[in-house]
């Protein structure tokens, strides 16, 4: 997109260094000079409304992928939170860290679970990221595996993107079997 970008505004100062041009190489007694650049204008505010047009398109684009996306990412979560049997809800058993970013740029969370029960189990733990909105931003689930009868176990979520802005993390669900 930066390139078409470029090329754009390439194309409109060369629409106006070319009339510019023109403009003074007329021989029409200096009515000519007036609508070259008039031409001129015309022909830069074309290009200029074309290359808005391109950009606007290719933001759309790209919320539209946004959002696509996310909801696969949800339809993915959606899923793995129903192929688990046997669980019970352990929303109140498990806390997050705060977010932070890794090395790449993904939003990382510490995700702490402490088994209650008195065998060893597993944990499913949905984690939702949000801006400072509260809009979702991207939805993860995470496993604390093998966790001892009165312990805890630590896992790391990691948002499936880049995530920019403030982010908060939340847990969804937690699923203990």
């Amino acid at each position: 997109m930066a390139g078409q970008v470029t090329r754009g505004t390439a194309t409109v100062v060369l629409a106006v260094v070319l009339a510019a041009g023109v403009s003074g190489c007329s021989d029409n007694g200096g009515g000519g000079t007036s609508d070259a650049a008039s031409k001129a204008a015309s022909v830069a505010s074309s290009v200029a409304s074309s290359v808005g047009a391109e950009v606007t398109a290719a933001a759309s684009s790209l919320a539209s992928q946004g959002a696509s996306a996310l909801a696969s990412a949800t339809a993915e979560v959606g899923r793995t939170l129903e192929s688990i049997k046997n669980s019970v809800d352990a929303k109140d058993d498990v806390k997050l860290g705060d977010p932070s970013t890794d090395g790449s740029g993904r939003t990382t969370v510490t995700v702490t679970a402490d088994n209650t029960a008195d065998s060893e189990k597993s944990f499913a733990v949905q984690v939702n990221f949000r801006n400072g909105d509260g809009t979702l931003l991207d939805v993860v689930v995470v496993t604390v595996a093998d966790v001892a009868a009165g312990s805890s176990g630590e896992a790391t979520a990691r948002s499936t993107h880049t995530l920019t802005g403030t982010v908060k993390a939340e847990v969804g669900t937690a699923l203990r079997y």
